[in-house]
């Protein structure tokens, strides 16, 4: 097999769908992170393992639509299991929340370990850490085949999805712009306008809970809560506007994507390293390290420029002492 020809097969595909997964998490996680739910992300990618594992022990195959019908389910009952504790046990939406998907997430696990699904590519190792290098495209064996339909014949399921999921997030982000920054930071004027904060919530969380289940076979879910915090939280650090916020994210999820998937296979190898590293994991620890890299830089909101701007202020009144004691 020539260079060209394996990377076609078998880096091209892994990097697209660490890429892709990147972005249809982190369109809906800003709007969770500007809402204080980020933890939502967190609950919804452990949630919808035992609803994808349902799902696959009633239909025996890994089809997308059943899978996210079996993630909305376990969605659904979530919140309906976190609202009847908060009303039933008295607890704080964080604590009921964390609750609820450590059980539905460990539920999932037994599923796992109890049913046939590891033959399909579920078992526990890939709920927890993904199977981005199991992401093969048989098709294409030089560049120009990429432009040949039936390359595409053999394209791998999961990149196709990713595909779809993430531009309708895009789409989605686009088309309920408005609705979806009017109820996150006034509810009550959206009440006003006529728009349904409760409705865009659970559009909100639908779009949270397709995102997850379409990133969770390529990246897994820890990995996934990266996905919808890191990008977004990196973007709030360099503007305050929300249009922005949402392009700024959407790049810094495909180069954490690329970036994560470009140290995990080719780093290692370069500094005489026989093995490479987990991609999804890399792809994680690259979304992290932007998010730190904007805290300390970010010039408004960095804490080195703060700190900064904070030492000329005291040097200026200093001076300004000075010359009036003078």
């Amino acid at each position: 097999m020539s260079a060209t020809e394996a990377f076609l097969s078998i880096d091209l595909p892994a990097l697209l769908a660490a890429m892709l997964a990147a972005l249809a998490c982190a369109l809906p996680g800003n709007f969770l992170v500007l809402r204080r739910q980020a933890l939502m992300g967190d609950a919804m990618s452990h949630v919808v393992l035992p609803g994808i594992v349902c799902a696959y022990l009633a239909v025996g195959d890994i089809l997308p639509l059943a899978m996210v019908a079996g993630a909305l389910g376990a969605a659904l009952l979530a919140v309906a299991l976190i609202h009847l504790l908060q009303r039933l046990g008295g607890l704080e939406p964080g604590a009921a929340m964390g609750v609820v998907l450590t059980l539905m997430f460990a539920a999932g696990l037994v599923l796992l370990e109890q049913s046939g699904a590891s033959g399909a590519h579920l078992d526990v190792e890939h709920a927890l850490y993904g199977n981005l290098e199991g992401t093969l495209w048989l098709g294409p064996r030089q560049w120009a085949d990429l432009l040949d339909p039936a390359s595409y014949r053999n394209l791998p399921r999961v990149l196709g999805t990713l595909a779809l999921v993430a531009a309708a997030m895009v789409v989605l982000a686009v088309l309920f712009f408005k609705e979806l920054a009017v109820t996150t930071f006034d509810p009550g004027f959206a009440a006003g306008l006529g728009i349904s904060s409760r409705a865009i919530s659970l559009g909100l969380l639908g779009m949270t809970a397709l995102a997850a289940v379409a990133a969770f076979e390529a990246v897994g879910s820890i990995i996934v809560i990266a996905m919808f915090v890191c990008p977004a939280a990196t973007a709030r650090m360099l503007t305050d506007r929300l249009s922005r916020q949402l392009w700024l994210s959407a790049f810094f999820a495909l180069l954490a994507g690329a970036g994560g998937y470009w140290l995990a296979a080719f780093l290692p190898p370069f500094l005489g390293h026989p093995q490479a590293l987990n991609a999804a994991g890399m792809v994680g620890a690259t979304a992290g390290g932007m998010q730190c890299a904007a805290m300390l830089l970010a010039p408004r909101y960095g804490v080195l420029p703060r700190a900064w701007r904070a030492h000329w202020r005291r040097q200026a009144a200093t001076a300004a002492e000075r010359g009036r004691a003078g």
